[in-house]
């Protein structure tokens, strides 16, 4: 293939080339069409405002048939509560009248329609009288209940508090309302990669431009998210997820196709865009739809509470595919001029040939391949061992910042009334149940259990067993497997087992029994697209091996941390659909690098038809911008640990982790001594294939 073969190409009447050439011939409208795109579903949005809920449900589950059973027995339209929690190290009798003045003055907020009496005789007190809880309910339900209102409560609450007398506030609503309003990690995100990317290119306005393309595309994706929230139950998570993966997602194609472009404009190509376009525009493109692909896969997993997250996240991707191919040109036409001035002002200060350091390590890797493949999968094999004893659960206010007056009411009630207090187990019964509660209250693992509470149509029985184990224990899982497998199918009559811990187990044993389906349905399309693109079959079984290894490796560098607590993290269960949402994203971004690398070596190969050669040009070509894409991943996707929220602080470890990898280790070391390896049979592909495979060119 020769050198113009991507102008030929380029004049063909493609999608990507008519779309890009109408941006770049109409430079000026496009940008103008992006700006009132984004204005117009930012108002819109505005207006409307968001309607997140999460689908929770898991059919054919002990937990769910409990949640069931409650809604076709219970009277409807429950309402919200939240709980108070007082402790009196002197003891509660001595501040009976504070407490009551301090409920009196809860009652009175709006809102509040009843409160508890924590000395009313109902086990609202504990055994030393130092720690009691009120109950408040409110007159109208969780998701419509205003967060300042909550705030009202705690802050009224509080204001009673004194030294040797304690008052703190629980419940769900009490942990979403004292969460901070975000936005610090992904401000660092965004300046660590305008950094990265000013040294990069040496210019300011250079940098900005990837950084612009990210930010029309996710501004524009969170507008479109908050509207499809009234069509489809789409998680309130779903946004932070989303910017997280966007931001990432949008620099690096932006990125991608720019340095191309900067790379044929010091060659002297007479149209360096449509050079860009048509090359690296098209890796970014097939990359997108793999990303797409594996996000997309989830949905076979058949869990409503991952299909919501995954609309929005593929959403966003096909937000900044379409920004990198249209916004992108047309900023490059606009400032084309003071661009090209900028990146030949940069290039003449650089001393060192472009890719002489990558042109030396290919060759480095090439002369021994089996030492670093070798110690390169020892590594990523050792990291991905602790994935495998991975506990998969919900967080709840234990995990909490210690800070929140969340957590320190989960505390205190622990403390009161015993770790297991704050995850009681949801026994219904439609049998025996005074057999029920004595049985459950003969168990090692359980420390009280209430009287039975029959429903208002006395149809089923309600029991709350209460373990000795905090929710979050592996103990609680072992009990409700107990009890479900040994104890309870003994006694005559249907009991289920429901609550948090057990619909995190129920969750957990969802995802292991589909993941079979979903890993085959993202490898086995993904490794098809490669097939198609790169003509061999080892090129695919390559990648899909090299990216299971990386994910597992990022999981259990997660599980290393928030599971067991390394460098200070509070230690508990990864929360349950992390690692399949991780696996999905993760698998799809890292096709970004395997296509971005390997079309290189494949266009030298084809040019040259040298195997060595080719891997040692592809990765000088490539290892600068694949490193700069990945740090500017790694800080976009590191700068979410500053999140108060667990679940995204796992998200941005785990993908940070395996960008890193993949970037560094895989890419520019496993991968040219694989290829190495393989020399020309890196590219062979059956007859039969040949004439089956649509023909699908990067190049």
């Amino acid at each position: 293939m020769t050198v113009d073969t991507p102008i030929r190409q380029a004049t063909r009447p493609g999608v990507l080339h008519r779309v890009s050439g109408w941006a770049m011939r109409h430079a000026g409208l496009a940008l103008v069409l992006w700006v009132l795109v984004l204005a117009a579903v930012t108002g819109a949005a505005t207006v409307v405002g968001a309607n997140y809920q999460s689908d929770n449900s898991l059919p054919g589950t002990d937990s769910q048939r409990v949640t069931d059973l409650f809604t076709a027995h219970q009277p409807k339209g429950d309402t919200a509560s939240v709980q108070i929690v007082v402790r009196a190290d002197g003891g509660l009798d001595a501040d009976k009248a504070r407490v009551e003045s301090m409920l009196a003055a809860v009652r009175t907020l709006p809102q509040v329609s009843a409160i508890a009496d924590p000395f009313g005789g109902q086990g609202d007190l504990s055994t030393d009288r130092r720690t009691a809880f009120a109950t408040v309910s409110l007159d109208v339900a969780a998701a419509d209940m205003p967060v300042d209102g909550v705030r009202a409560i705690i802050h009224r609450a509080q204001d009673f508090a004194r030294p040797g007398f304690q008052v703190e506030v629980g419940g769900d609503l009490a942990r979403s309302a004292s969460d901070s309003s975000g936005g610090a990690s992904e401000g660092a995100g965004v300046l660590a990669a305008l950094v990265i990317l000013v040294f990069l290119f040496g210019s300011l306005l250079a940098a900005t431009l990837p950084l612009l393309t990210a930010v029309f595309a996710v501004g524009s994706t969170v507008g479109l998210l908050m509207l499809a929230s009234h069509l489809f139950k789409v998680p309130e998570y779903t946004t932070p997820v989303m910017m997280l993966v966007g931001l990432g997602v949008g620099i690096d194609y932006a990125l991608l196709i720019f340095s191309r472009y900067r790379h044929e404009l010091l060659k002297g190509e007479a149209d360096p865009k449509i050079v860009a376009l048509d090359t690296a525009g098209r890796s970014v493109m097939f990359a997108g739809c793999t990303v797409v692909i594996a996000l997309l896969g989830l949905l076979a997993l058949g869990l409503g509470s991952l299909q919501g997250i995954a609309l929005g996240v593929t959403m966003t991707v096909l937000m900044t595919m379409l920004a990198a191919v249209t916004l992108l040109p047309s900023l490059l036409t606009l400032f084309g001029k003071r661009i090209e001035r900028s990146v030949r002002k940069h290039a003449a200060k650089q001393r060192r040939t472009p890719g002489a350091g990558w042109r030396k390590l290919a060759g480095t890797v090439q002369r021994g391949p089996w030492v670093p493949l070798v110690l390169g999968v020892v590594a990523l094999a050792a990291l991905s061992l602790p994935a495998l004893g991975m506990r998969l659960g919900f967080a709840d206010a234990g995990t909490d910042d210690p800070a929140k007056t969340s957590r320190k009411a989960y505390d205190l009630l622990a403390e009161g009334f015993g770790p297991g207090f704050n995850g009681p187990l949801v026994v219904v019964s439609e049998g025996d149940a005074q057999l029920l509660g004595q049985t459950l209250a003969k168990d090692p693992g359980i420390a009280a259990v209430t009287p039975p509470q029959v429903t208002p149509d006395g149809k089923i029985t309600t029991v709350l067993a209460f373990p000795k184990s905090a929710p979050q224990d592996a103990a609680t899982s072992d009990l409700v497997q107990r009890l479900r497998k040994d104890t309870l199918p003994k006694l005559e009559g249907t009991y289920l087992v429901g609550g948090a811990t057990a619909a995190a187990d129920d969750f957990a044993a969802a995802v292991s029994k589909r993941l079979p389906i979903f890993v085959l349905v993202v490898v086995g399309l993904s490794a098809v697209l490669l097939m198609a693109v790169f003509r061999s079959v080892l090129i695919p079984l390559k990648a899909a091996v090299l990216n299971l290894l990386s994910i597992g490796a990022s999981l259990g560098v997660i599980t290393l941390v928030f599971q067991h607590g390394w460098f200070g993290a509070q230690a508990g269960p990864i929360e349950a659909f992390v690692p399949v949402m991780i696996f999905a994203i993760v698998f799809g971004l890292s096709m970004d690098y395997e296509v971005f690398l390997v079309s290189r070596v494949h266009e030298e190969w084809r040019r040259t038809r040298d195997a060595r050669e080719a891997v040692r040009e592809g990765l000088a070509s490539t290892g600068s911008v694949i490193t700069a894409a990945a740090a500017i991943m790694i800080v976009v996707f590191a700068a979410f640990l500053l999140s108060p929220d667990r679940m995204l602080k796992q998200f941005g470890l785990g993908l940070a982790t395996a960008v890193l990898l993949d970037a560094l280790l895989i890419r520019c070391v496993i991968v040219p001594a694989v290829l190495r390896l393989f020399g020309q049979r890196a590219w062979w592909l059956p007859r039969g294939l040949e004439r089956v495979l649509p023909k699908i060119k990067l190049e």
